[in-house]
């Protein structure tokens, strides 16, 4: 039979320990609730911040989207797409990494001027318009049409990660293409069977000059190296100035032909080879 005494007692220390435990749990709800709102502010900042410093599309770009002169242009969900308007493309197709905080219309100018040249171009969008979240990017167009040959790359930050897919889909691209940029250690094709290009501006005021030497030693012996007089690294892309570059001595149109002549030229050798 229990004690009348000790059970009063017990609950009176019971009752004694919810009261204390009560501004405890008031505390960590504070705690966790202004933790979220920290957090949730943080994030809405950082995508702020993002959107303020990416590089949209000119005017003249969002026109190149358009499916006149000979060449279709497609707006799909994960990017854009480009080919001659016959449907009679020749290899191999082009699959197209933006660079870093651009958007990707940025290059239809390009991708245009390789279409008008009888490719078939992908230019992929990007999770906050980085390479480094959709390095797979590739992989649908590929699986989806394997009957096509196809080259890889992209500008600046996307040429980076898509020498990173390159390197480990070596079986499913004949060569990767470098606008002002390079393949890093990650993305090392050097003893590679595959053929490079590599394209920059003399009046390049962005990318790391010291970086791209060393990173010669990441690319396979068939390296084909252009230099376009005058172009700087933001008309690579028909995005504006981008900061920290020179003025180029060349207007926009003449760095997208010249950039599209030099693919050209390299993607006819791969087809003889």
């Amino acid at each position: 039979m229990s004690d009348p005494t000790k059970d009063s007692a017990n609950d009176s220390t019971n009752a004694l320990t919810r009261v204390k435990d009560k501004p405890a749990r008031r505390r960590w709800r504070k705690a966790l609730y202004w933790t979220a709102v920290i957090v949730i502010l943080l994030v809405a900042g950082a995508f702020i911040a993002l959107d303020q410093l990416t590089y949209e599309p000119q005017e003249d770009a969002v026109a190149a989207l358009q499916s006149v002169g000979g060449v279709m242009a497609v707006i799909q969900p994960d990017g854009y797409y480009f080919e001659p308007a016959s449907g009679e493309a020749r290899q191999p197709a082009v699959i197209f990494y933006p660079g870093g905080l651009v958007e990707p219309a940025g290059y239809a100018p390009l991708a245009r001027a390789i279409a008008e040249r009888g490719h078939r171009v992908y230019i992929f969008s990007m999770p906050l318009n980085l390479a480094m979240f959709g390095a797979n990017r590739a992989y649908g167009i590929i699986a989806n049409r394997p009957e096509d040959r196809y080259v890889i790359g992209g500008h600046s930050l996307g040429g980076v990660f898509a020498a990173r897919y390159a390197a480990k889909h070596q079986d499913a691209i004949e060569g990767v293409y470098f606008l002002a940029s390079y393949a890093d250690d990650g993305g090392s094709l050097s003893g590679s069977s595959l053929s490079a290009l590599q394209i920059t501006g003399t009046r390049d005021g962005v990318m790391n000059q010291g970086s791209w030497t060393d990173a010669k030693s990441n690319l396979p012996a068939d390296t084909t190296y252009v230099a376009i007089e005058g172009a700087n690294h933001g008309q690579f892309g028909m995005y504006g100035m981008q900061r920290g570059d020179n003025e180029a001595d060349i207007t926009p149109e003449a760095q997208v032909d010249a950039v599209a002549d030099a693919m050209t030229a390299w993607m006819d050798k791969l087809g003889k080879e």
